[in-house]
């Protein structure tokens, strides 16, 4: 395991370790308030750890194999001692595993237990991606003085609610997740996630819904339902969501994202309800997609972390680092979004024109949406592996998609910031689902995609303006490139199918296809609004 962590850290990029002698202590018993206890492993230096500042993951995918060597490792041997708690009934934890329910009670029970610790020091960084990242912001607002810093990575305070959104359900990724937790305990993990992911692909299509979780794991399972039954705004969620302890942090924060991360408009809200508190906290977004190996956390977590941990002086920075996509080069701003990029509208013309002279009248363009054979998904926003920006001379091939094109730019088109869409609609049933991508062709006809978003409608059969918010971004349209836009009514499996008959989606057996209108004309004049900055 050693040979394999030190050869990940190089792949990465990493400086030469401190030492390489390190200490693991397995099964540590972390005692809950309620009698549960759980288990815990201290990575440490065998020399000198006990004086080393603490960085604390709590997580529920097990403490031993890839978390271990990739992130606990490189950290105990460059200045941290490390402890890996595995959550609420996950890999020998007591308790039940109830997603998302227990991180703040048993996050404070366990801040507790640290610091009354012999192999104390004197700090505390609380350090991790993903749901690791989820189990900080559950704890935010009442961290012991122990706690120096938060680094939460791909990762935001209400963690599940985004992919549930009463406006269109984010299938792919919850549903996905909650397969592979139900069954990561059981022998054979990894020739078992191979098998688990092209059922649980099959399930996905499954009529209906709530049978899902039986296809794709023989049981059902509470999670998977209740994805697929409650909306973000239900009860069921009251007690997951964190948002309103973001403002009560009292330790700097650096926050971590990337472009095509499941989780990047609720870090992007967290980032900007910390800047309005006057909070100390900064931001960094580079080109990844969630499931992206980078050595970004492990950076961070040594010198924003070290740093505050020890009471040392940061490097200068901006607050926020952006990559920019296309330019391919990080920028330092001081806030989110950038200051002194326009709000520009580019209008869908007759032809497939894209540009940001108002349109003339014109017949709208027409397609065909069947649930049946859906718009696929293209790259983008998942947790697969074609994830990110990918090809879509494919998907824009199709019939069901639209598509809406600038002549070869004559300068840079510089977007950052939050995207939008008002799409005038119409279909031919009451109830359908606006899918609008934005992207970036280069001088070969290569249409590679830079964000996107959907909005489900009811009352799709009389004409509406559609709003879709698309993902945020920081891209440069080079000259001679073209600015593309799509769109369609769906993108499957990362967003569940409309079925065209208003049924809930757990419950829906019927499919209805339906004939879609997108109109241009000056008394509807659809567009995607860019934050724009023009260069030479």
């Amino acid at each position: 395991m050693n040979l394999v962590s030190h050869l990940l850290q190089r792949a990465i990029g990493l400086d030469a370790p401190a030492t390489r002698d390190v200490l693991v202590q397995r099964d540590l018993r972390v005692p809950m308030p309620d009698g549960v206890e759980l288990l815990a492993d201290r990575w440490a230096p065998r020399v000198g750890g006990e004086s080393l500042p603490t960085a604390l993951l709590r997580l529920p995918y097990g403490r031993a194999g890839l978390i271990g060597i990739s992130m606990a490792r490189p950290l105990a041997e460059r200045g941290f001692q490390v402890l890996m708690q595995s959550t609420r009934g996950t890999f020998g934890s007591g308790g039940v595993f109830d997603p998302l329910r227990h991180e703040r009670e048993d996050g404070l029970a366990t801040l507790d237990w640290v610091v009354r610790q012999p192999w104390f020091g004197d700090s505390i960084v609380l350090v991790g991606a993903s749901y690791l990242g989820y189990a900080q912001w559950a704890v935010a607002d009442r961290l012991p003085p122990e706690v120096k810093a938060m680094i939460p990575h791909v990762a935001e305070s209400a963690l599940t609610l985004e992919f549930l959104r009463t406006d269109g359900l984010s299938l792919e990724t919850p549903f996905g997740w909650g397969v592979m937790v139900a069954e990561q305990e059981l022998s054979f993990p990894i020739l078992r996630r191979v098998v688990q992911g092209r059922k649980a692909r099959r399930a996905l299509t499954t009529l209906p819904l709530d049978r899902a979780d039986v296809a794709a794991i023989g049981h059902r399972d509470d999670y998977i339902q209740d994805i697929l039954v409650h909306t973000s705004d239900a009860q069921r969620w009251a007690g997951v969501d964190h948002r309103h302890r973001v403002a009560e942090v009292t330790v700097p924060v650096s926050s971590i994202g990337g472009w095509y991360d499941i989780f990047l408009p609720g870090q992007l809200r967290d980032f900007k309800i910390l800047q309005e508190a006057g909070r100390s906290a900064r931001l960094t977004v580079g080109p990844w997609t969630h499931i992206a190996r980078d050595s970004m956390p492990i950076r961070e977590t040594l010198e924003f972390g070290l740093a505050h941990a020890r009471g040392e002086q940061l490097p200068q920075r901006g607050p926020v680092r952006l990559y920019v996509m296309g330019q391919e080069a990080w920028r330092d701003f001081d806030c989110w979004p950038p200051r002194d990029y326009v709000p520009e509208r580019f209008h869908l013309h007759a032809g497939g024109v894209l540009s940001n002279q108002v349109p003339d009248e014109s017949a709208p363009d027409t397609y065909r949406y069947d649930p049946a054979d859906p718009t696929p998904a293209a790259g983008g926003v998942r947790m697969v592996r074609d994830s990110g920006r990918v090809d879509n001379t494919e998907l824009e091939a199709r019939p069901d998609v639209l598509i809406y094109t600038t002549p070869p730019l004559e300068q840079d088109v510089e977007v950052i910031g939050e995207i939008s869409a008002e799409i005038w609609f119409r279909s031919s049933l009451p109830y359908a689902d606006v899918f609008v991508r934005l992207c970036d062709v280069d001088p070969h006809g290569r249409s590679h995609n830079v964000c996107d978003g959907l909005t489900s409608l009811a009352g799709a059969d009389e004409i509406c303006a559609a709003s879709v918010t698309l993902w945020p971004t920081a891209h440069r349209f080079k000259s001679t490139h073209r600015i593309r836009v799509q769109v369609s009514s769906g993108a499957f499996p990362r967003f569940a199918r409309n079925p065209g008959t208003g049924e809930p989606h757990a419950t829906a057996t019927t499919l209805r296809a339906a004939d879609q209108a997108v109109h241009h004309d000056r008394a509807h004049p659809s567009a995607i609004t860019l934050p724009v900055r023009r260069t030479p």
